[in-house]
């Protein structure tokens, strides 16, 4: 078993280079995004689910100045480093990486996962990231 440690992969070349090795093993690669600030149990429900959509989970957490732009100045309340940690941790992940863009949507134009999952509380007409998952 990896350490979560070991799952997070912070430089985005290197992210990419992962995904194409993957891929060309014939593996099915997901992704998806959020701030996890306060890591519960719905974050968990929605990552196993999100891995049976594929072969490779890899979770995109916004930066501590990304999450603080889109919620506000006392966000987030748990440091970016410890939020990915903490969802490395996670059985169903298998990388984790850090953006600090205000979306995902220059990581999903890098990666082009096979799925982007996002949670139950989002309409496909409100998913901003929408397009680029479908050129992907």
């Amino acid at each position: 078993m990896r350490r979560p440690e070991e799952k997070i992969v912070l430089d985005r070349g290197k992210l990419v280079e992962i995904v194409e090795r993957e891929r060309r093993a014939g593996k099915r690669i997901v992704t998806t995004n959020g701030c996890f600030d306060l890591l519960h149990v719905g974050h968990v429900r929605y990552l196993y689910e999100a891995k049976r959509l594929g072969d490779v989970l890899i979770v995109a957490i916004n930066s501590d100045e990304s999450v603080r732009r889109i919620k506000g100045p006392l966000r987030p309340i748990i440091p970016q480093e410890e939020r990915a940690e903490m969802v490395a941790a996670l059985e169903p992940v298998d990388y984790v990486t850090i953006f600090d863009e205000d979306t995902p949507i220059p990581l999903i134009k890098a990666i082009r996962p096979d799925f982007h999952v996002k949670g139950g509380d989002y309409k496909l007409d409100e998913m901003i990231e929408r397009e680029a998952v479908e050129e992907a």
